[in-house]
């Protein structure tokens, strides 16, 4: 099973791979906007638990998703926190 945005822990790093087919395009077009494209580099800079929204860093930017987009977002780890 692939990692997803979703998966990361604070701290993780990974680099975005693509967008599964679940996620509608009017999101992956928003995502893309942002900079959430594949070969980016993202970091897990916030994950709280009970579902809370995760807050990742793009660039020089910060942004929080939810479970609902994150889980759509295939990612490969590059540093993994322990």
């Amino acid at each position: 099973m692939a990692a997803t945005l979703w998966s990361l822990k604070a701290g993780d790093r990974c680099e975005i791979i693509a967008y599964d087919d679940a996620l509608a395009t009017k999101y992956r077009i928003r995502l893309m906007e942002f900079g959430f494209h594949p070969g980016e580099s993202v970091t897990c800079v916030q994950s709280l638990a009970f579902g809370a929204p995760k807050i990742f860093r793009v660039s020089n930017t910060i942004f929080s998703l939810d479970d609902e987009v994150a889980t759509h977002v295939l990612v490969k780890l590059i540093d993994v926190q322990q």
